[in-house]
């Protein structure tokens, strides 16, 4: 999944696709580097964020929706008005960062199209959300979170075979809980669904190479990561650069079916 973030202020590519024609170029450049689906957001979910209007949204993220309308596309937003213009311009998975719990008409609009959820785990809202996180145990508890969730979104009419489930790595959790999760990312894979792992250039991966005021993770370490992640029963990795970990995976994918393609 090739992240395309069409905003201003986003942790790593911040203000990089502003400009319609810079971000649909940088969209089927992914798609030529071996991504199997684009990730389109208008609003920075990074720790401090503010949310924005669905108007502001929609401004930001529909040229390059058009642009990209023969391509597989996701819309990373948590509001049912965005999502449904998304979906009518031809998104195939809704990216929603809170679980369905950001706006009640999401889970409807989502099973009237028929397409794919993504529910992720975030504690808190991104304005707040890295101030002070604490868990018994975040592993089994982001686990039951994903489970209520999920349960909750196939009463509301969503296909659970259309349904993906994502930890939410750096959404309200320490370093440490973010290498955790990854580490028991089993306990998640348990639960029957897909899992979208998003750990690139994450500062997590910064903190672990020895940088405490790290704020942006380097491509190498989000290939490694991505490849224990991978190790560990994830199926789905939202990343910024494609070729790099399309190639890691394909090898460690190989080294696990020890075979060629």
């Amino acid at each position: 999944m090739g992240v395309l973030n069409i905003t201003p202020d986003s942790f790593s590519d911040g203000g990089d696709h502003l400009d319609p024609s810079a971000a649909i170029a940088s969209g089927r450049r992914m798609l030529e580097e071996g991504a199997a689906i684009l990730d389109v957001g208008g609003e920075s979910t990074r720790p401090g964020s503010r949310s924005v209007s669905a108007g502001e949204e929609l401004e930001r993220v529909l040229p390059v929706l058009e642009g990209l309308h023969d391509t597989a596309l996701s819309i990373d937003t948590s509001k049912a008005a965005v999502a449904r213009r998304a979906l009518e311009l031809g998104a195939e998975l809704v990216n929603d960062v809170t679980a369905l719990r950001g706006d009640p008409e999401l889970a409807g609009a989502v099973a009237e199209s028929g397409a794919y959820l993504c529910l992720m785990h975030m504690q808190g809202v991104p304005e707040t959300m890295q101030a002070a996180p604490r868990y018994e145990d975040v592993v089994s508890e982001v686990a039951a979170f994903l489970e209520e969730r999920l349960a909750f979104a196939v009463e509301q009419g969503v296909r659970e075979e259309l349904v993906c489930l994502d930890p939410g790595i750096g959404f309200g959790k320490t370093p440490e809980q973010n290498l955790e999760l990854v580490n028991r990312l089993d306990e998640i894979v348990s639960l029957g669904r897909p899992v979208l792992i998003g750990l690139s250039r994450k500062s997590s991966l910064a903190r672990a190479l020895g940088s405490p005021d790290g704020t942006v993770g380097s491509d190498a370490a989000s290939v490694g990561a991505a490849v224990a992640a991978f190790d560990r029963g994830a199926s789905i990795f939202r990343v910024h650069d494609v070729r790099s970990h399309v190639e890691a995976l394909a090898a460690a994918a190989a080294v696990e079916r020890a075979a060629l393609p």
